[in-house]
């Protein structure tokens, strides 16, 4: 499978995620954990790729099976809800 650019980009950007598991990944794209893991291994420079590696592995958030919520996404309670592209008030 070729990746365009805008597609390797968000894979990147997906795998830094804490909270998108490679599921995601793997329904958006068609990439399997190891798929994503080596295209990671290729796009990133050498130390950025041994950081993320060291900060996924073992991550329960990164493996649908592993989570302990269901679905959703973590909101901190002191975020600010945007509509309309501005910034709503409290």
């Amino acid at each position: 499978m070729i990746l365009e650019l805008k597609h390797i980009d968000r894979i990147i950007e997906m795998a830094w995620e804490d909270r998108t598991p490679f599921d995601a990944i793997t329904f958006q794209f068609e990439l399997k954990e190891q798929e994503v893991i080596t295209l990671m291994r290729r796009e990133l420079k050498p130390r950025s790729f041994r950081l993320w590696r060291a900060r996924v592995q073992g991550r329960a958030t990164k493996h649908s099976k592993k989570r302990n919520f269901e679905e959703g996404r973590f909101k901190c309670s002191r975020q600010r809800t945007i509509s309309n592209n501005s910034i709503s008030k409290r």
